[in-house]
């Protein structure tokens, strides 16, 4: 996807890894990404790409993404570029806004996908040769008029690769969804008619038993009047690991910043 979109110089055996989104190395205050992926050949790595999903005008990203790069360019000692991911073409246009950082010569262009530069993908081929594009392009898209047809592709491509990659994807599509989108991909789902559709499945039912922690924790940050952007929330209602959640219940009673309940 990386190269299509955008012409990134990833080697053609490069390997890709998720590392630590934790970039606060370098500095005393935390920057967590949503990802960090090292793509790294003959043992060393070549470049570090940094991605955001954005769901929304956030001006504070403004200052903590030139961070991100920074601290992983030093850690790493590689090239290193920021994606940032939208769904809306208002908040896409936002995010590719250049931010000049002051010194002369700094000013960082994220590479931004939206509505505008993603393929409208609806041949079953295509989006198996490009799985990511077509994940992305999903998400993009989530308002196009042809939404079920690239909803059904993509359901039917994720069956060319193996199953927990697969549900991995198509948890990921359901949740980055809303409306009626997001009600036609869980139908498509619950068909259950390929393999990988069953471990979904599953994890729907571990989704359901953590979704009431998640809600918990909201209700104590809003009942503590403690700021929660849209991403805050959408990545709490998201987390499905019981361990976290429980910590974040703990934390809610008495943080007062998000930034404290994520450390």
């Amino acid at each position: 996807m990386l190269r299509e979109l955008f012409d990134l110089p990833i080697p053609p055996k490069a390997e890709a890894r998720l590392i630590s989104c934790d970039l606060s190395d370098c500095v005393p205050v935390e920057y967590r990404a949503d990802a960090a992926v090292p793509f790294e050949g003959d043992g060393q790595s070549r470049l570090g790409v940094v991605s955001e999903v954005q769901l929304s005008k956030d001006w504070r990203k403004r200052y903590s993404w030139p961070a991100y790069l920074a601290n992983l360019h030093a850690r790493d000692k590689c090239p290193v570029y920021l994606v940032v991911i939208c769904a809306d073409q208002a908040t896409a246009r936002w995010a590719a806004t250049p931010i000049d950082l002051g010194h002369p010569g700094m000013v960082l262009i994220p590479l931004v996908i939206g509505p505008d530069n993603t393929p409208v993908i609806t041949d079953v081929v295509r989006a198996i040769g490009n799985i990511g594009l077509a994940v992305v392009s999903a998400i993009t898209h989530s308002n196009d008029p042809q939404v079920n047809a690239i909803l059904a592709t993509l359901t039917e491509a994720l069956d060319s690769i193996d199953p927990t990659s697969a549900r991995r994807y198509a948890e990921y599509v359901t949740v980055a969804l809303t409306g009626s989108p997001q009600k036609e991909m869980e139908r498509l789902m619950a068909t259950e008619t390929y393999l990988y559709q069953g471990e979904y499945a599953q994890s729907l039912i571990a989704r359901g038993e953590t979704k009431g922690e998640a809600k918990a924790v909201l209700t104590l940050l809003d009942f503590r009047d403690v700021a929660l952007s849209e991403e805050d929330r959408a990545r709490i209602m998201a987390t499905t690991d019981l361990a976290v959640l429980e910590r974040w219940i703990q934390r809610a009673s008495f943080v007062n910043t998000v930034e404290e309940l994520f450390a």
